[in-house]
């Protein structure tokens, strides 16, 4: 998984400021500070679109464990992993990160965060033939 270190968040906007009035003047640096709020317009629509997905989903539930364990990554950022699950994971401690996943088979997948990256992850599988009841407030699906 590849990502974009730090400090070229920082690094590339400042280009561009400066590209754009080393260049055009005044209309260089307005054209630069258009396009540095567009891009963070479109980062914060998409932030919120993955939240409104997940907040629609039941907590902590994902159509198949085995599927997810598979697609995680280490080093994966949280949005990333609620893009995946399309659901808030159910948080089990308060003092770490850590939270869990299920399906409707009983299958889980226990995901440890630090700094909001995947650190660590374990796919739990249920014995043969249990299958989990509806969690109340969810639906039965």
């Amino acid at each position: 998984m590849s990502s974009i270190p730090p400090w070229a968040g920082w690094a590339l906007p400042l280009a561009a400021v400066a590209a754009g009035w080393l260049g055009y003047g005044w209309k260089g640096l307005a054209l630069a500070s258009t396009v540095i709020a567009f891009w963070l317009l479109l980062q914060f629509s998409r932030a919120l679109r993955v939240l409104r997905d997940a907040a629609g989903r039941p907590k902590g539930q994902v159509p198949n464990a085995v599927m997810l364990n598979a697609q995680i990554e280490h080093g994966m950022r949280l949005p990333q992993m609620l893009k995946l699950t399309r659901s808030l994971g159910e948080k089990l401690t308060a003092e770490h990160e850590s939270f869990v996943w299920r399906d409707a088979s009983g299958d889980a997948v226990f995901v440890e965060l630090q700094g909001g990256r995947v650190t660590a992850w374990k796919l739990s599988r249920a014995p043969d033939g249990d299958v989990l009841p509806p969690r109340e407030g969810g639906d039965a699906t």
